[in-house]
């Protein structure tokens, strides 16, 4: 039998985390960009609103174990910086998103999501005096001239201009809400954040969806597409995304904006047939790059 340093030596240790970060990292990519296929095929039967209900409060209800356990974390005062934050960071964007998802192809919505790495830092130096540096004032002006990019082209013959609007303004609210959630509620379980934001949003959103339910009947793909939205695009993927946030830090945990877009094309090509235009190359790739140019560390 070999001592315990010649096993050390000659077998190496295995991280868990060598593999299972990547592996996570690549899987939470492809569940947030399925999101955008799934808003694709049930938003034009719900519409915006009550796919948006039916997102948030599954989600919520997934979440629910994590508010429940760390329910004496929140107290009665933090609940309006909850609701407010919920509507900011869930209710208003990811109605945006849907509304853009019945008027353009999901990866359209993909793209502009990833602007919100780049408007979180412009949110910070904007409103909370954070130094935004060369590097990342470079990558913003390369991140709008994708936007400007997309927002020009069209498909199908249609224009895409208003969808790729609705989904930048989106990833503006993604921007001002993570601020927010690192200035207010730093130090809070974040799963029980999550339920809580979550909850509240599908509470202040529930009167509108009820008010412009569809009369006409759903097919059972919506039904199915919305139920993934909610339990595996909201509830499971923040799980996962909290897990990697503790395990890695978020500085990390936030490459993940990188994989959305490829694998929301990639899922509308395949599912839907969706094509992918020489604008939303370009726009993708000047999108993407200034993403990558902002996360590198100074030298």
């Amino acid at each position: 039998m070999s001592s315990p340093s010649l096993a050390r030596t000659t077998f190496p240790s295995f991280r868990a985390g060598a593999w299972l970060t990547p592996l996570e990292l690549g899987l939470l990519g492809a569940i947030w960009g399925a999101s955008f296929l799934f808003m694709r095929i049930a938003a034009r039967d719900f519409g915006a609103l009550p796919l948006v209900e039916l997102r948030l409060a599954l989600g919520a209800l997934v979440l629910m174990p994590f508010l429940w356990r760390a329910r004496s974390a929140l107290g009665p005062k933090l609940w309006p910086k909850l609701a407010l934050i919920g509507v900011i960071n869930s209710a208003v964007p990811f109605s945006l998103f849907a509304w853009a998802a019945q008027r353009a192809p999901a990866g359209i919505g993909a793209i502009t999501n990833s602007m919100t790495v780049l408007f979180t830092a412009l949110v910070a130096f904007l409103f909370y005096g954070e130094r935004i540096g060369k590097r990342r004032a470079v990558a913003l002006f390369a991140g709008f001239a994708g936007v400007v990019v997309l927002a020009s082209g069209k498909v199908g013959g249609a224009s895409i201009g208003w969808a790729v609007v609705a989904g930048t303004t989106a990833a503006f609210l993604y921007g001002i809400g993570a601020n927010m959630v690192r200035r207010h509620l730093t130090g809070l379980p974040a799963g029980a954040v999550a339920a809580a934001t979550l909850s509240c949003a599908a509470l202040l959103t529930l009167p509108f969806a009820v008010a412009t339910w569809p009369s006409h009947p759903i097919p059972v793909v919506s039904w199915l597409s919305a139920a993934a939205l909610g339990v595996i695009c909201s509830g499971i993927a923040y799980t996962l995304y909290y897990r990697l946030i503790q395990r890695i830090g978020a500085a990390r945990a936030v490459t993940v904006t990188y994989l959305v877009p490829l694998f929301a094309v990639a899922w509308a090509w395949l599912m839907l047939g969706e094509p992918l235009t020489g604008t939303m190359l370009s726009a993708g790739a000047l999108i993407l790059g200034s993403v990558a140019l902002s996360q590198r560390q100074s030298a």
